[in-house]
């Protein structure tokens, strides 16, 4: 009878770790397919939020000019000639130059909008894994690496516009021509258009890095249940 007895326990204890086990397994197949959706849309409303703030930030009066993060001043090596004008009575015109850029990028800022969205649409689950374990920038890296041409191509023309208004443009990019031959700067600084294209697609990624960086540090105060799920969960 205690044979029996003790065969019988131990079938039940048999029984019952194996329903256990398989329920563990159960949920946690459930779990992984239920993360991985998660994850997934976690991570794009998140992009998508960086995204819109960081445009509306910058796409409007003062998003460049009135932000010394991002503000674009003349190039470094252009600071000579800038500091030569203000001297010989010229400030006006070195402002309205600084101005003109800056209000360049202001409104070639928003054509980015549509291109970093589809950035984030067109994200697939690598992409996705290898962001989420990167650093507190690893989405404005992807950013850079899957838009910056798109970018530079729909920002240029709308620079060339706004700069046309002001004849300094045409002096500066004689100038910084005979310069950049000369190896004194960089080609990319070399034409007022380029400089500002470019200085205007670094003030966007800054601000898409810094709004990622919040919500890597606190999902919670994003007022999302689903940013709080997916990011809270990193913390870990």
């Amino acid at each position: 009878m205690r044979l029996a007895s003790s065969v019988l326990k131990s079938i039940k204890l048999l029984s019952i770790a194996g329903a256990l086990a398989f329920c563990s397994q159960v949920s946690a197949l459930g779990l992984s397919e239920l993360s991985n959706k998660d994850t997934a849309s976690g991570l794009k409303e998140a992009l998508t939020r960086g995204v819109n703030v960081a445009v509306g930030q910058l796409g409007k009066a003062n998003g460049f000019m009135g932000d010394s993060r991002v503000k674009i001043p003349l190039p470094e090596s252009a600071r000579a000639a800038e500091k030569m004008m203000r001297t010989l009575g010229m400030k006006k015109q070195a402002d309205e130059l600084i101005e003109t850029m800056n209000r360049a990028a202001e409104m070639a800022v928003v054509e980015a909008k549509p291109i970093l969205s589809n950035a984030v649409k067109s994200m697939s689950f690598d992409d996705v894994r290898g962001i989420l374990t990167g650093g507190d920038d690893a989405a404005t890296q992807y950013f850079r690496r899957t838009t910056s041409d798109a970018v530079v191509a729909k920002f240029l023309p709308i620079v060339k516009k706004s700069t046309a208004k002001v004849n300094l443009a045409g002096q500066y990019n004689q100038y910084a021509g005979k310069a950049a031959k000369l190896g004194l700067l960089d080609k990319n600084d070399a034409d007022l258009d380029t400089y500002v294209t470019y200085k205007a697609m670094d003030g966007l990624f800054l601000m898409i890095a810094e709004q990622e960086k919040a919500i890597r540090q606190d999902p919670i105060g994003t007022g999302s249940n689903m940013l709080k799920k997916v990011f809270g969960a990193l913390g870990k």
